[in-house]
């Protein structure tokens, strides 16, 4: 990918973590989430530069998350999903004419940070509470993906969302990600020595620069429990 999109996720991250953290914050009501995602996935990087939801496929996870507090929480989770990609949608002339196209199926286990906009809940409105909010997250996650070339590396996720309380212990969202990824070789499913999708005009990428990503929107569906003292009790 193009260095413009390194420095939207250094932006990104940073600023993440520079968000206001004076606010007086509380606890939620209940610890923790459990729950499920659908939704679908898509490919960027060699064989597609711009066109977001090209060839789209499934996918879906399982994720809990711990809420620190009205603003702020961590999840972790696992997620699959369908990933593919042709080289003559790419929009670049390659070398010879070279074509490719790939398909893959992959799984990732990640943690992310998420930051509330509005403190989450359907109760305490002295404090402020709304019972929705959009968030932003980030974190990190590594990637397996299959093929007679195999894929295993990091990734870093980075997205936002909008949450809703649908009952005191159900909450409905959805949420958009970009993952990136730190190799050029995601897009190759085969085991070759000719020319493919890794590293395709001869050209050495940095470390930040030229690499794949892979994207997720989800809607899920998560139920509370491990209830908290009331959070005006200093808890």
């Amino acid at each position: 990918m193009k260095n413009e999109n390194s420095v939207v996720v250094s932006l990104f991250i940073m600023g993440f973590f520079l968000m206001i953290s004076n606010i007086d914050i509380q606890a939620q009501e209940y610890k923790y989430e459990i729950g499920g995602a659908a939704g679908t996935s898509f490919y960027m990087g060699d064989a597609n530069r711009t066109k977001f939801y090209l060839h789209p496929g499934m996918s879906g996870g399982l994720l809990f998350r711990y809420n620190l507090n009205f603003l702020w929480s961590i999840k972790t989770g696992i997620s699959v999903a369908n990933v593919s990609g042709k080289s003559e949608d790419a929009g670049n002339s390659f070398p010879f004419a070279q074509q490719a196209s790939f398909h893959r199926t992959l799984a990732e286990l990640g943690a992310q940070v998420e930051f509330n906009f509005f403190p989450y809940s359907d109760k305490y409105a002295y404090l402020g509470t709304k019972p929705y909010t959009p968030y932003l997250f980030t974190g990190v996650g590594g990637t397996y993906a299959t093929g007679n070339k195999t894929f295993f590396g990091a990734n870093i996720p980075f997205g936002v969302g909008f949450k809703y309380k649908l009952k005191n212990r159900m909450n409905i969202g959805i949420e958009f990600s970009m993952r990136k990824l730190f190799g050029d070789d995601f897009d190759v499913t085969e085991k070759t020595t000719g020319w493919n999708l890794d590293n395709p005009f001869g050209i050495e990428s940095s470390f930040l620069k030229n690499k794949d990503w892979y994207s997720f929107t989800m809607i899920f569906l998560t139920w509370e429990f491990s209830k908290r003292e009331d959070p005006c009790h200093g808890n």
